[in-house]
């Protein structure tokens, strides 16, 4: 089999830390380089089960800062690169929008032009692939790349749908939050560089995914945590804002096939096809925690509470994932309701995660892990 290294960005957050499982156990002869920041919604211990791989690294660093890049692009000579790495969350943005600007753009630019760089030197005669062997990246009609820069984007940059429709991988960009527009900025960039320096890409837009170790801020984990511990559950406006759901581990497969089997230049949309408002998917949390903690049937729901819809929220997303399913043959494995007992379940029984994470004390511990490195 064939040796690859493979930068994933953002590998110890919740989609990215998923992937990175996928990958190292599924390609041992990948060599899986996990470059994440640990902010607040990067943890190691999402990782735990994979850290002594002999295929798995882990390395510390900033995609904003250029000259440490370049220099990881220089030492690991990157075959490819997943691309998740990216601050995320929409009330954040709102209040803070300039460290989604530098994150979100200024460090997608840094890996871009690392990769452009490096990829010019590196690139070798390419050689049709021996029996057993996985092909080079990305297929560009009958010829190959040896390298890929993987984008991982949303499917907030394409604003917001009435009450039907469907986001289409041609449908225009409308961002309508910082968080939104500062992603639709680095799709637009992975896809200049490609037109202007012939780099070989491929972008995927997904909608909201949900599933184990997502950081407690997303309302899934953060009304699971607050139902266990009988605090309010907090819904913008009357809870009709709709939004399609994916299991984050269909994610991961999807993301596996794109990377392999897509080809160069192109968009793909990945959906669960499962869309639910707000309300009524938080009434279905509600109705599961209280089969699951043994409390009367509506017990949960009391502690729902109605708060002032926040600036620019989005009515509807739905994702048309088709041209995924037809070209690359991938489909989601989970409906909602069987995805949301696994999750549920699965924050139930991993307390000490949970606790870890609401706490802070997670970054403590790996801040002194790395002090001295």
């Amino acid at each position: 089999m064939n040796s690859k290294t493979i930068l994933i960005t953002g590998g110890a957050g919740f989609i990215g830390s998923h992937l990175v499982r996928l990958l190292v156990n599924k390609y041992p002869t990948y060599k899986i380089v996990n470059l994440d920041k640990l902010t607040y919604a990067g943890n190691l211990a999402n990782l735990t089960d994979i850290e002594n791989a002999t295929n798995y690294e882990f390395v510390k660093g900033d995609i904003v800062d250029a000259d440490f890049i370049y220099q990881l692009f220089n030492n690991y000579q990157f075959d490819a690169v997943i691309h998740l790495a990216a601050e995320s969350h929409v009330d954040r943005s709102i209040a803070s929008p300039m460290e989604f600007i530098m994150t979100n753009i200024v460090g997608t630019a840094n890996l871009l032009n690392a990769a452009r760089s490096i990829w010019k030197t590196l690139n070798p005669p390419l050689t049709p692939p021996k029996e057993g062997e996985l092909p080079p990246f990305g297929r560009v009609g009958v010829g190959q790349t040896s390298n890929l820069f993987y984008h991982v984007s949303t499917d907030e940059v394409y604003g917001s749908l009435g009450e039907t429709g469907m986001f289409l991988e041609t449908t225009a960009y409308d961002p309508r939050s910082p968080y939104s527009a500062s992603k639709a900025s680095s799709d637009h960039l992975v896809r200049a560089y490609h037109h202007t320096y012939n780099l070989p890409i491929v972008i995927s837009n997904c909608s909201n995914n949900y599933g184990s170790h997502q950081f407690p801020e997303k309302l899934i984990p953060l009304f699971i945590h607050n139902i266990k511990n009988n605090k309010p559950l907090p819904v913008y406006g009357k809870g009709e804002n709709i939004r399609d759901w994916l299991w984050v581990e269909d994610h991961a497969r999807a993301i596996d096939v794109i990377f392999h089997k897509a080809k160069v230049g192109e968009t793909y949309n990945i959906g669960g096809h499962n869309e639910w408002k707000n309300i009524d998917l938080i009434k279905v949390i509600c109705k599961v925690m209280d089969k699951k903690l043994g409390r009367p049937f509506g017990e949960s729901e009391k502690l729902i509470t109605y708060v002032t819809d926040r600036a620019g929220h989005d009515l509807r997303y739905a994702i048309d994932s088709t041209k995924l399913q037809k070209e690359l043959g991938w489909t989601p494995s989970l409906q909602f309701e069987e995805g949301i007992e696994k999750t549920i379940d699965w924050y139930l029984n991993n307390e000490e995660w949970l606790t870890n994470v609401t706490s802070g004390a997670y970054q403590k511990y790996y801040e002194k892990q790395y002090a001295s490195r």
